[in-house]
């Protein structure tokens, strides 16, 4: 597995600031914010580019790449995976993005404008296309299976992981790297979530401002990142002596069909991700120990999840531990399902769930046991992961750990 997060750019660091409850919310200092309503942002502080990319190839592609490319060279190092000329093929990549390079698109805009035609650079396409941290990859570990990028706004990783997780069951190929990357905190992207109101405005407490089913939640954190994971056939891991932090069980998809950015109340949507992901993991609810949500700390989408996830377990949701950990990294858009799958596996590791911080006042509404501020030692055996997305998708992933 490999993470870039406002919390860390190691398992380790990012690993230990979310069970601390460290918040990677901060001021944005790359821009004049002072007309925007939302002024913080979870960016990623501890990242040197220069370890995973030339200088040419850095200029060439956007900083989502960047973030993606060295998430999945690190969890190709972490796996111990060698790849080679002849088992190239039998490998693949997918990695995603919700809205890819939009940095590079407002920079070469700027250009155009300032300057003509002219002044557009000749990588501006192929360096801001969200199926490029994929091409890159496989450019640079020669790998020749299945590549391609699944774009389905925040759900963009998850379904990433979910749907490479079949290609591998249905012999496209033995292994797949999967997950998804973001660099989204632009003023553009920040002008538009905050023209729809979805960010929260405490800027005046940024480590505060991300407090999933707190009643004074006001919106979401916009966070940049990474996170990948390196997927196989058991088997084939066996064989090669693989360090193996959980098997992929369960995935599943809906969709809400119901509004483009607002979740319906009953949850819906989200209870019917969940229970097909029970269905194709064949486990009951109380099989599961372990949930973590969405999340997003925004008023109307942590009652609904917190409703589906009600109508989904039945009696079990009362038992079931959730936490949120987009309290600490904040929002990582299509990035956030790959990060949070890490997590879901590290708490299987290391038998710990970590907090949803901030939770102060919560939401008598949301009224199930969020694992609130402080992480906690529990049997975590099995694990289940949401990611919603505009649009109404969804998709749920569970994972077991392996006797």
């Amino acid at each position: 597995m490999g993470i870039v997060s406002p919390v860390g750019s190691s398992l380790d660091t990012a690993w230990s600031n979310v069970c601390e409850g460290v918040s990677g919310t901060q001021l944005i200092e790359d821009f004049d914010t002072s007309s925007f309503p939302t002024r913080i942002a979870g960016l990623v502080k501890d990242f040197d580019v220069d370890t995973y990319l030339t200088k040419k190839d850095q200029r060439k592609n956007d900083p989502f790449i960047h973030y993606g490319v060295a998430a999945t060279m690190d969890a190709i190092a972490d796996s111990g995976l060698e790849i080679t000329a002849e088992n190239g093929h039998s490998i693949g990549v997918a990695m995603g993005a919700g809205i890819g390079g939009i940095k590079t698109i407002e920079d070469n805009h700027n250009k155009m404008l300032e300057g003509g035609v002219r002044k557009v650079s000749p990588f501006f396409i192929p360096g801001s296309i969200i199926n490029m941290t994929s091409g890159q990859v496989s450019i640079l570990q020669h790998i020749t299976g299945p590549n391609l990028s699944v774009v389905t706004a925040c759900a963009t990783s998850t379904h990433c992981i979910g749907l490479s997780a079949r290609s591998i069951e249905h012999g496209d190929a033995e292994v797949m790297l999967a997950g998804g990357s973001e660099y989204a905190t632009t003023p553009l992207a920040m002008a538009g979530f905050c023209s729809a109101r979805a960010m929260t405005t405490r800027n005046d407490d940024p480590a505060g401002a991300s407090r999933p089913y707190d009643i004074d939640r006001d919106g979401f954190v916009l966070s940049n990142g990474a996170g990948c994971v390196v997927l196989e056939e058991l088997e084939h891991a066996r064989a090669r002596g693989a360090k193996i932090y959980a098997e992929l069980i369960g995935f599943g998809m809906s969709g809400d069909a119901f509004h483009i950015t607002l979740p319906p109340a009953d949850g819906e949507g989200a209870r019917k991700c969940m229970t097909a992901a029970l269905k194709d993991a064949g486990i009951d609810a109380r099989d599961v120990d372990y949930l973590n949500a969405h999340g997003t700390s925004t008023p109307a989408g942590d009652i609904g999840e917190t409703t589906g996830i009600k109508r989904a377990f039945g009696d079990h949701a009362k038992d079931l531990v959730v936490s949120s950990t987009k309290s600490t990294t904040g929002h990582l858009l299509g990035a956030a399902g790959a990060a949070e799958a890490i997590f879901c596996a590290l708490a299987i590791k290391h038998q710990v769930i970590p907090p949803t911080i901030n939770l102060q006042n919560q939401d008598p509404e949301c009224d199930l046991d969020y694992t609130a501020n402080v992480a906690r030692d529990a049997k975590v055996k099995t694990a289940i992961s949401n990611s919603f997305g505009f649009g109404g998708t969804n998709g749920s992933i569970i994972l077991r750990a392996v006797d």
